[in-house]
Parts: C-alpha cells; structure tokens; sequence
C-alpha cells in the first residue's frame, strides 16, 4: 500500500516535468535558443543539432523530418528511450557537384604535375572513366570515392574552386592552379548547380524507466 502510494506522488510530478519539457521545447525559435537548450541539457540527456540535406539523406526518418514545417515536432519512442525532434530551420540552399584529382605542389614540381595532368585529359577524352583516374591519381583521400565530392553547398569550398566550377559547363574538365597553397587539380564538372532543401533539427533523447 506504501508503495502505491509513493508511486502516486510520483505520477503527478512526472507528468508537469513532461509539460515543461514540451514547453520548452516550443519556446525554442532559432538555432542559438537550441544550442543553449542542447548545452542545458548535456550532462542529463543526450541533445544534438545536426542538418539534413534531402539529397543526401533518404532514411525514413529524414522523409518524415522533411515533411514538417518550421517548428514542428517529431517523437519516437521505443522500450528504452524517448527521442524528439524540433525542425529549427527550413531553406533551401545552392549547391554544386563535381569530382576532382588533386595534386600537392609540395611533393610534386608544378612541370610534373601538368605531364599528370595533360596525360589525364587525354585519358577522359579518349573514354577513360574519371572516377578510376581519380583513384590511380589523385594524392588526396577523396580519391577513394572517384574523386566525387558529393553535392556541396556554396561557401563550403575555396572561392577561387567554387567560382572555376561556376564558370565551366556541366561534363567540361579542366585544371585549376590554386598557387598560393600550392594545389593543384584537374576537375570535371558533373552536374548543373540546384537548388537543395535542408533542415536543421535539434535531437532530445531521455531514458524511459
């Protein structure tokens, strides 16, 4: 009887931490209001902003996710914890894409690496796939995936990078000297630049009792 006591005392508590919980989850408006609640919340619970770009992400989730508006919420729940997302952002953002091979002009002298690169040329042009060329020649890790940089958004690469592939047509290759760091690279342009959507959400999980 004691203990169906204590546990009735408990029930009403629980449920005004869950009102506040959710209360304050809605007052958050911008990505700074969820820093400050992931930063509350880090030592008690695990908290986390992170952005889903539609393009990259196809999980069932991210669909989900996608479907809510600005400000909407999301809770899954299973037999150990309770996770909610707040969608704290909604745009969509310019991106490009293109693949690479990189050359250090550190290890390599600049008379070397246009032999690389004319031989290179010649090679796509004469059906060569770039991806394997990538793989064979490029001295940086990105090799491993072909040389595909995946769809980035604007400002996530050197300037001068960004504006050479603005200024090229979609399946053109070309070289660009970045001299000041000494890179070096041959690129092939291989989509038409678009528009992407993304989210930035914030992920509150507690443990179930």
């Amino acid at each position: 009887m004691k203990q169906l006591f204590i546990l009735l005392l408990f029930i009403p508590l629980l449920s005004i931490s869950q009102e506040s919980l959710e209360t304050e989850l809605d007052s958050i408006s911008s990505i700074e209001d969820a820093k400050t609640f992931a930063k509350t919340h880090k030592k008690t619970n695990k908290s986390k902003i992170f952005t889903f770009n539609k393009e990259k992400h196809k999980t069932r989730l991210a669909d989900e996710l996608f479907q809510l508006s600005k400000g909407g919420k999301k809770v899954v729940k299973n037999e150990y914890k309770k996770t909610y997302y707040k969608i704290i952002d909604k745009k969509e953002t310019l991106h490009n894409r293109a693949s690479y091979i990189f050359f250090d002009g550190n290890k390599m002298t600049l008379e070397a690496i246009n032999e690389k690169r004319d031989k290179i040329i010649s090679q796509y042009q004469q059906g060569y796939k770039f991806n394997k060329l990538a793989q064979l020649h490029s001295m940086d890790l990105n090799a491993k995936r072909g040389g595909d940089l995946g769809w980035f958004p604007e400002g996530e690469m050197h300037p001068m990078f960004e504006e050479a592939i603005k200024d090229h047509n979609t399946d053109e290759i070309f070289t660009l000297d970045i001299e000041d760091r000494n890179w070096y690279y041959v690129i092939l342009k291989t989509h038409d630049s678009k528009t992407i959507e993304e989210i930035t959400v914030l992920q509150y999980s507690e443990a179930l009792d």
